[in-house]
């Protein structure tokens, strides 16, 4: 029912020690509490003269006041070491990202991997605040209340300590079933990013295709799966609070009885029995607000859990087998690879005996069908993927390295993919994204060579215009140019890794970028994956990959002199029979 990884977050446990002591004292005032306003009830009941009601009303009033400032403090200390640890795992789940690469985004899927990084910390964040202190308060202030009972009576002492394990463990059974419904609701909640984000890209080419509707349907289904996992998880959450409610309000009428009884008897006097009815439900109260917010923050443990088992994914290590300063690739470098292999699963492999070898400022294009390794291959080579260990090798400058996630290697490149991310800031901003201490004029010279000054002036703020998720929208084409404009602000990368960059581009939007893009490739070593074969004749030279195999690779001219895989793709490409 709780995560007990929460207590190793750095700081907690001196925290936890914290809160326990300010439980403590809040159990001895619950005790003052309930014990001067015991008295007042047995003065009025003797009574006695108002006046001399009004001193222990008053220490009651003090003790309740005491009670709530402590619960205020507990909330303000706990409050910054949330925020401390959120942010920090935010930063750690970013950091893991950019070091697992691209890859891993297209395996998990876009939604996971948004509901882990943003939704799932705000969801960390809230099971956090509420159940640290809860979990403490549950497991000191009963105690304390206990002890002082015992002292009073031991009989009614006895029967709450032997009733108060019996609810927990049938809260643990419940808790095990609401546990159950809410992971599927959880994995419903994670299928449902993943679906949302991939209709919201695929919706052009859904109605080129006229499937907007039918899709609509698959959209419904996921979505009506999602609320009935959710209902499912509400009718425990009510039931447990029922089963709960039911079980502290009879135990405590139990213990009405045993007073009830022990009063008729003459065993105990009034001032006693009532202190221990009025701390009976007290003693309950702590596991009651337990149980309430458990159910509440099911989804903060599953991102909990999610966010640890993506911390604990292995990276590559040995990466600054380069050292760490960034490659300067000049005319006479050369990166050599022979005969590597990687494979997703450690079964079937995504790509096999890849043999390349690029020298100085060559453009090396690479074509192939939809799903023949093209993306798995540039992943490769900016070391967002680890070939299989002892398969091959690899070669910078002559230099081997274990794989390609060297830091001076991807200290050197730009990585443009089909989507560049832009981030909720200014155009600058995005564009200085490689050098953030860019003045504005070279970030404008930047981007009037990626062909952006005319859209710029429309802007109201001109590069100062907030662009990115909640602010103004670019489209595909001006996306691809502020990506762009980083390769032209930081001249120092000599190095360009494009991902099918105008694979969703319509044909007249690609052919205006691709006269901005054309000038990019001067002086740089260029590796263009690409399914549409114009762009092969600006190549120096290609691969072609069939099934993560390059089964064919040398310049334009030779492979069309081979008539072998280049031209019989090409032949399919363009229809020829």
């Amino acid at each position: 029912m709780f995560d007990p990884a929460l207590f190793k977050l750095p700081g907690m446990r001196r925290l936890a020690v914290i809160l326990a002591l300010l439980a403590v004292i809040e159990g001895l005032c619950i005790i003052a509490q309930a014990y001067f306003l015991s008295v007042a009830i047995v003065g009025l009941w003797h009574l006695h003269q108002l006046a001399t009601i009004v001193r222990p009303m008053l220490l009651f009033a003090l003790a309740w006041v005491a009670r709530q400032l402590l619960v205020v403090v507990k909330n303000k200390l706990m409050y910054p070491m949330v925020e401390r640890t959120s942010g920090d795992l935010r930063r750690q789940v970013m950091q893991k990202l950019y070091k697992l690469g691209p890859s891993y985004v297209a395996k998990t899927g876009t939604g996971n991997v948004v509901t882990t990084a943003l939704e799932g910390i705000d969801k960390v964040q809230t099971y956090l605040m509420l159940v640290v202190i809860k979990v403490i308060d549950m497991m000191v202030i009963p105690w304390v209340i206990l002890i002082y009972i015992a002292i009073l009576r031991w009989r009614e002492a006895l029967f709450l300590f032997a009733i108060f394990p019996l609810i927990i463990l049938f809260m643990i059974i419940l808790g095990y079933a609401a546990q159950a419904k809410a992971d599927r609701q959880y994995e419903g909640y994670q299928r449902m990013s993943n679906h949302f984000v991939d209709t919201l890209r695929g919706l052009p080419t859904l109605k080129q295709l006229g499937l907007s509707r039918q899709y609509a349907n698959n959209v419904y289904q996921v979505s009506e799966g999602y609320r009935k996992q959710t209902l499912a998880v509400i009718k425990i959450a009510m039931l447990s609070t029922f089963a709960l409610d039911f079980f502290t309000t009879l135990s405590i009428a139990v213990v009405a009885v045993f007073l009830g009884f022990g009063l008729v008897n003459g065993t105990i006097a009034l001032l006693p029995a009532l202190v221990i009815l009025v701390l009976s439900p007290d003693y309950f109260l702590p596991l009651r607000q337990f149980a309430s917010d458990y159910h509440a923050t099911l989804n903060g443990k599953n991102a909990f859990a999610a966010v640890k088992k993506m911390l604990a994914l292995p990276v590559p290590t040995d990466r600054e087998q380069l050292g760490t300063n960034a490659i300067h690739w000049q005319a006479d470098s050369t990166l050599n690879l022979q005969n590597v292999t990687f494979s997703y699963d450690q079964h079937q492999p995504a790509l096999q005996d890849i043999q390349i070898r690029a020298h100085g400022y060559q453009r090396i294009g690479i074509i192939g069908a939809s799903g023949s390794g093209k993306s798995t291959l540039i992943n490769l080579l900016g070391g967002f993927l680890t070939p299989t260990p002892g398969a091959g090798k690899i070669e910078i400058n002559g230099q081997p390295v274990t794989h390609l996630s060297q830091r001076a290697w991807q200290s050197s490149f730009f990585y443009i993919p089909q989507n560049p991310y832009l981030f909720h800031a200014t155009l600058a901003e995005n564009i200085a994204f490689y050098q953030p201490d860019a003045g504005l004029g070279a970030i404008g010279r930047a981007a009037e060579k990626a062909g952006l000054t005319d859209w710029i002036k429309t802007l109201p703020d001109g590069l100062n215009t907030a662009i990115g998720e909640g602010a103004r929208g670019v489209s595909g084409g001006q996306a691809q140019r502020i990506a762009l404009a980083r390769a032209f602000l930081d001249d120092s990368r000599k190095i360009l890794l494009f991902d099918e960059p105008t694979a969703h581009l319509d044909i007249e939007t690609e052919a205006e970028l691709k006269k901005t893009i054309l000038p990019v490739f001067d002086d740089h070593l260029v590796f263009f994956a690409t399914h549409r074969l114009h762009w092969i004749n600006q190549m120096d030279y290609v691969l072609v990959m069939d099934h993560g195999k390059i089964v064919e690779q040398g310049t334009p001219a030779e492979l069309e002199a081979h008539q072998g895989a280049y031209v019989r793709l090409r032949d399919e490409m363009v229809g020829v029979v």
